[in-house]
Parts: structure tokens; sequence; C-alpha cells
């Protein structure tokens, strides 16, 4: 025990004073603690989340450097910057992919001269190969839907039931809009489904992949792509090339039934009108 001396009273209050901590050095030592946690917590979602912080420039390969400078040219002022879109002008065409393209651009429909209903096809201001360049660009931006390689109309050597089984699956699929015979029909809002006659087997797959205006997407799920390469088939061997199958005058191309239909009932009139016009004079 320390005795009742100065000395002694002194060593008691040293003694409190190491023992009981001040209230700012508690408060002190509380910050440390916090901004300790804190830091921590920073590191850990670091280190599992890397994505929230700003990613390394993207290479391109040469080709797609080669469709951004067609894009930088032609297409960022509806379309916006690395393809984000501008409001009012031009969506975003961040996972379109190059099958969009293809479609779009392929066909003359973009870029477009004005805002309509909807894009009209005519001649492309791109050539094939600018816009493979074009396709490569946004693909390689934001991923996407793009065509298959190899051949997309079937071998009938190696698939002789191609134009049949693709006949069955256009008509499933495809005549609501496009007609029995591929050539189109009007739709709701000023909007139409173009006629096939002229369109080319990359055209229809992408369209087939990218679902243009009205039309839906028909993915792999809903028809396999040797499935889709029948319709292809079907239309390019069967709409486009052989024109009138079965019949002379083309009427809805369905074959001889509909020209014996009409040529019944233009038959049954002019003898009708000729009895009418017999029994007059007579």
């Amino acid at each position: 025990m320390t005795s009742d001396t100065p000395a002694g009273r002194r060593l008691r209050v040293f003694s409190r004073r190491r023992g009981a901590p001040s209230k700012a050095r508690r408060r002190l030592g509380a910050a440390t603690r916090m901004v300790a946690a804190l830091a921590l917590a920073g590191g850990v979602y670091t280190a599992f989340a890397p994505g929230a912080f700003a990613d390394e420039p993207r290479q391109l390969s040469a080709t797609a450097q080669e469709g951004k400078q067609l894009y930088d040219n032609s297409c960022i002022s509806c379309h916006g910057r690395d393809g984000q879109g501008v409001d009012d002008r031009g969506p975003s065409l961040i996972g379109v992919g190059s099958a969009s393209v293809e479609f779009q651009v392929g066909t003359g429909r973009m870029p477009m001269t004005r805002q309509e209903a909807q894009a009209e096809a005519k001649k492309p201001q791109f050539d094939k190969n600018q816009t493979k360049q074009l396709g490569q660009y946004i693909q390689e931006l934001g991923g996407g839907p793009q065509l298959p390689s190899g051949e997309l109309v079937e071998s009938l050597e190696d698939n002789p039931e191609a134009i049949a089984r693709g006949g069955e699956l256009f008509r499933v699929n495809c005549t609501s809009c496009h007609s029995f015979g591929g050539a189109g029909g009007a739709l709701s809002s000023g909007k139409f489904a173009p006629a096939l006659h002229d369109a080319t087997p990359e055209t229809i797959y992408a369209a087939m992949l990218t679902g243009p205006q009205n039309m839906p997407v028909f993915g792999d799920n809903q028809l396999t792509p040797e499935e889709k390469r029948e319709i292809i088939t079907y239309i390019t061997l069967q709409l486009q090339e052989d024109k009138d199958p079965g019949g002379l005058f083309n009427l809805g191309r369905y074959g001889p039934s509909t020209e014996g239909i009409a040529i019944f009932l233009v038959g049954i009139t002019l003898l009708v009108f000729t009895s009418l016009w017999i029994a007059g004079k007579s």
C-alpha cells in the first residue's frame, strides 16, 4: 500500500490515469477501429467484384477496327458512342450481334433517311465486305447472335426431304405474315411483312435470329439450326426458283386448284350473261 504522503498521492493519481483511458482516447480508438473495418470491407469488395471498376480499353480485331471507322463516320450520330444509343434517334446496339447488322445494313434498311413506321429495303450503302466489318465491330462491342458458318441452303443429295420439311415449317411459322407464296402482307400501324422473292439466305437467317420490326425471334429452342436451313431451302428452291408449281397463272401460288376455281366461276358468269342476252333477244 502507498503512504499518505504527497508522493503517494501522486502515485495513486498516476495509476488511476493509466488504468482508465480518457474519453478522447476512447473516441480515437473507436474511430481507428471503424477506419480499419471500412478498409477491410473495401478490400474484400475489390477482390470479389472487379467488374465494378473501369474496364481496360477493349482490343479490337483488325476487321472490327475497320468497322469502327465506318461506324464513327455513318452510324454514331444516331446510335451514339460505342453503340450506347441516342434518345429519340437510335436504339442501343449492345447485344444485337452481327446478325442484326447483316439484316439491317445488308438490305439497305440502315442507315435510315428518316424515322418511319418501318425501315424499307433499298440499295445498300455499304458493300458486303464493309457490312462484315461493321458486323464484326458490333459483335465485339457487345456480343449477340451471329450467322453460322457454312452453307445456309441444304444439299438435296444429303437431305432429300429438306424442301418438304421446310415447306411444312414455313406454312406453320411464316405464312401468317408472309403469305403462302412469300409475297408478304400488311400488318398493323403502317408496318408490313416484306416479300421473300429476292431475299438472300443470309438475310432470311439473320431475320429469324434477330426478329426485326414485328417479326418474332426464332431462337434455337423454337427452330433448330437445321430447321432454319430447311425453311431457307424451301424459300430459295421452291418459292424463288419454281415460280408456279402445278399452275399456269400464278393465282395465289397454290397450284392448279385456284386456277380451276377461277375458270369455273368466270365460265359460269359468262354462261349466265349469255343466257340472259339470248333470252332478252328472243
